[in-house]
């Protein structure tokens, strides 16, 4: 007897989720799902809406219509700019989003997350005494305090040097690879090539496509191997 593949179940999904300032309109009837264990970026043109998207999966933003669900579960959000203060120490900008998020053990979450990240050796230095990269292990380090099913992150390596990148692209595998959910929104289209399971390209606020980035590649014709020349053909061929 055919047995039935397993369904996947989504860890964060969202269902013709649209969002307008005013007149403007940031996102426009965007649905995906992301699920379990994925790498998942979302890429585009500046004003594309990609950091509207997160903000909107995180809760930090209400969708002016649709909605976003993550049934039973706890998302993580990691923005752009670092959420820390840089007068406190790692374990003490630590403790201090552990209590904010209500947890039950601050302290013991707080010693978590230091091994979990490896600042242990940081943890009482003045985070901004610290480099680029660790402070966005700290960044993470908070956006993990509640152990989230799913993590969304808004450009996370920007400011980082190649070496501080790989360094915690290796740490954001290694989460997806405990099954953890990862969301991320990226300029550099080699961290879409290196990492990303799936892609989500928008423009002015239009989902226009979701899938892998060999499909990507091979929507448009070309080299496959040169990821980026398919990205702007593909935005060239939608008319953005």
């Amino acid at each position: 007897m055919p047995t039935t593949a397993p369904t996947r179940q989504a860890t964060v999904a969202a269902r013709a989720v649209t969002k307008r300032f005013g007149d403007r309109t940031a996102l426009r009837d965007v649905s995906f799902e992301a699920y379990s264990g994925e790498l998942l970026a979302i890429i585009g043109p500046n004003g594309a809406g990609k950091t509207t998207l997160l903000s909107i999966l995180a809760g930090i933003q209400a969708p002016t219509g649709g909605e976003v669900s993550s049934p039973g579960r706890k998302v993580g959000w990691v923005p752009q700019q670092p959420a820390i203060y840089s007068k406190l120490s790692v374990a003490e900008n630590l403790r201090l989003f552990a209590r904010l998020e209500k947890l039950s053990d601050p302290d013991s979450a707080v010693e978590r997350m230091l091994d979990h990240t490896d600042l242990h050796e940081r943890a009482n230095e003045e985070v901004g005494r610290l480099s680029a990269g660790n402070q966005q292990r700290v960044n993470v380090a908070i956006g993990l305090l509640c152990e989230p099913t799913a993590l969304l992150l808004d450009e996370p390596s920007a400011s980082l040097d190649p070496r501080q990148r790989e360094r915690l692209w290796g740490f954001i595998g290694g989460l997806a690879g405990r099954g953890t959910t990862v969301v991320y929104s990226t300029h550099n289209v080699v961290e879409v090539e290196r990492y990303a399971d799936r892609v989500l390209v928008l423009a002015d606020g239009e989902l226009l496509f979701v899938g892998t980035p060999g499909e990507l590649g091979r929507a448009v014709g070309g080299d496959p191997r040169d990821f980026e020349a398919a990205f702007v053909r593909f935005l060239d061929l939608c008319g953005h």
